[in-house]
């Protein structure tokens, strides 16, 4: 594929809350690098973790015999809104600069709602840093097809890759197709969830990142050349100006129809679980970058859902 020209700056997390990036220059290509910083990871090995259990059910549909790299997840816990660094430290026991080191948060940065802190030494070492980039797309790689007349070409889109944390903390390369006009949004929106040290299960290359999820409706993405569900109205995802975000811990609810379906778990809203966003935590990353939240919404609630335009 084509790729635009990088812009490269390396982006210290000492010198930037762990919740909301400063939004660099406009640019229609960035590659943005973050010191690294500690694994983070799931999985419940502390008696003092037991109210995280329910959590762990809640894992991606597997591939029966894949892999996971659960086994090898220390314990984790989902951070609440006023929750600091000294409090979950007290709360678990645990040595402040530990806590620290073990999720990369350098002083005096606090942690943020929705983001996952390890509670043990992470296994293999720290997180590989924020890297980004926007390159053009073929036709072939958003399987076009001039019949279906859809509202914006392949030459209107670009792939943004991101580094994001999966479920497990391991970080990966992942890669969402939007609109040419908002790629440097996303970027930054991304940019901050990993900051946040929010969990995402899954982003393309699925067979690459996660080869052990069948569900491919669990995959966070941008770009989808379809009618919004019910009508003939052009989905915003068609014009590639929406992202869902973890789709089956953030569900769209419309009366007793819930999508997917896997999503019906996570409907008490006020739970603070793995890969569950809310307003006062991982929503803040796309609103401060001009999304709008379909979480407000008030004929139906999207949680997974942010536009450009409220719809």
């Amino acid at each position: 594929m084509k790729r635009l020209p990088a812009l490269l700056s390396a982006l210290a997390l000492t010198a930037t809350p762990v919740l909301a990036p400063a939004a660099p220059a406009a640019a229609t290509a960035a590659a943005l690098l973050l010191a690294p910083a500690a694994t983070a990871t799931p999985l419940l090995a502390q008696a003092a973790t037991a109210p995280l259990l329910a959590q762990a059910a809640a894992t991606p549909v597997l591939t029966l015999g894949a892999a996971t790299p659960a086994e090898a997840a220390p314990a984790y816990h989902v951070v609440r809104p006023g929750e600091t660094i000294k409090s979950i430290a007290a709360r678990f026991g645990l040595r402040r600069r530990d806590l620290r080191a073990w999720n990369g948060i350098i002083k005096p940065n606090q942690p943020s709602a929705d983001g996952v802190l390890n509670l043990a030494e992470p296994v293999g070492g720290g997180l590989s840093g924020w890297r980004s980039s926007i390159e053009t797309v073929t036709p072939g790689a958003v399987n076009w097809a001039p019949a279906k007349k859809c509202p914006v070409p392949p030459a209107g889109l670009r792939k943004v890759w991101v580094t994001y944390i999966d479920f497990y903390g391991v970080s990966h390369q992942g890669s969402i197709v939007v609109h040419r006009t908002i790629a440097a949004r996303t970027q930054r929106a991304f940019q901050a969830l990993y900051r946040m040290r929010f969990r995402i299960q899954g982003m393309s290359p699925m067979t690459l990142n996660a080869p052990y999820i069948s569900d491919m409706g669990a995959v966070t993405s941008g770009y989808n050349c379809r009618a919004v569900n019910g009508s003939k109205t052009w989905s915003q995802h068609a014009y590639g100006k929406a992202v869902d975000v973890n789709p089956v811990q953030n569900p769209m609810v419309r009366g007793t129809y819930i999508d997917p379906a896997g999503g019906t778990t996570f409907l008490q809203r006020g739970a603070y679980r793995r890969g569950m966003m809310h307003a006062a935590g991982a929503v803040r990353a796309f609103t401060d970058n001009g999304f709008h939240w379909g979480g407000r919404w008030r004929t139906l609630r999207d949680d997974m859902h942010f536009s450009m335009n409220n719809r």
